[in-house]
């Protein structure tokens, strides 16, 4: 049996989440990265050295225009993800982009604009949709199996410690919890609804830096149903995720990069699922991404370019409460 087709990667951004990624590309089937693209030629060498990658490129404009490159990954920081989507994009290269896509909805709707007009792959690179743990989880959603859900619990959070410069407390690197590690909550319960919330309360604290380093929030659904999300970047936390159903529950310990789930049914034992895998799990979201190019597909069905627009309005919403604009 052959294998699948392959396709040429090139990075934007030689940065630390990039380096994940291009690890895990090594276990994602028919990939190959092609060139890397940054600021610092001195960075970006070093990090072609390390992955053994052909091609170094100045920036997005270079990468986008390499014709050995068939699918381009954004690592970058969040304020530049909307111009670097929209000049790959503008080359006619499918994107793969790094949450948050942007930095607010009418940016996100600017990228997907741009994407539908030229008939070109773009996805919010959501990692933790496409973990295998978490497919369970949707199937077991999807069967019913804990009924109708009316509660979900999720959270994340971790001590980056204080350093005002670095980009998780720096305004204007996009810092702050939400749109770092409250997205994964957010997006989380986006999944486990198939909707945004009717209502929403929130409690934010505002650091001396000017962003916001823990929430807590609420939303609600209709009919009583309701999310219970907590991020924060200066607390650690359990990062668990829990859902309750009329008949039952679901248990996603570290949900974001969870390698198991828990299904309680009322009356009946425990099903663990378990995940084995050898890769991070960015290999996951490659491959979806992978096989949308090979399938001549523009958007994905498990994170489709119209539900990131959607968190990203919510977002929005909850930022306008807290009077935090960027």
């Amino acid at each position: 049996m052959e294998g699948k087709t392959t396709i040429r990667w090139g990075i934007m951004g030689p940065g630390g989440i990039s380096e994940g990624f291009a690890k895990d590309l090594a276990h994602a089937e028919g990939a190959e990265i092609a060139a890397v693209a940054g600021r610092d030629p001195d960075k970006t060498e070093a990090f072609a050295s390390k992955h053994g990658i052909p091609k170094t490129h100045a920036g997005i404009e270079e990468l986008a225009a390499d014709p050995e490159v068939d699918l381009i990954y954004i690592g970058t920081v969040h304020p530049v993800h909307k111009e670097q989507a929209l000049a790959a994009l503008a080359a006619g290269k499918p994107v793969l982009c790094e949450k948050p896509l942007a930095m607010d909805a009418e940016e996100a709707r600017e990228i997907a604009r741009m994407a539908e007009s030229k008939g070109v792959f773009v996805m919010e690179a959501m990692w933790t949709r496409f973990l295998p743990a978490i497919r369970q989880v949707r199937q077991w959603l999807d069967e019913g199996a804990i009924g109708e859900v009316r509660l979900l619990k999720a959270e994340f959070g971790f001590d980056a410690g204080w350093n005002p410069d670095g980009r998780l407390l720096n305004k204007e690197l996009g810092g702050g919890t939400l749109l770092d590690a409250g997205i994964y909550p957010v997006s989380f319960a986006s999944f486990v609804f198939g909707e945004q919330p009717e209502r929403i309360e929130s409690i934010a604290r505002i650091g001396e830096t000017g962003v916001d380093e823990l929430f807590s929030l609420l939303f609600g659904y209709g009919d009583g149903r309701a999310a219970s999300l907590h991020g924060s970047i200066r607390l650690e936390m359990e990062n668990d995720a829990w859902i309750y159903g009329t008949k039952g529950r679901i248990r996603i310990p570290g949900f974001l990069w969870s390698r198991g789930a828990e299904l309680r049914v009322k009356g009946e034992e425990p099903v663990v699922f378990k995940d084995d895998r050898v890769c991070n799990g960015y290999a996951f979201e490659a491959e979806e991404a992978m096989d949308a190019l090979r399938e001549g597909r523009t958007t994905s069905e498990i994170m489709p370019i119209a539900e990131s627009v959607r968190i990203l309005e919510t977002m929005d919403r909850i930022r306008a409460q807290w009077g935090l604009a960027y």
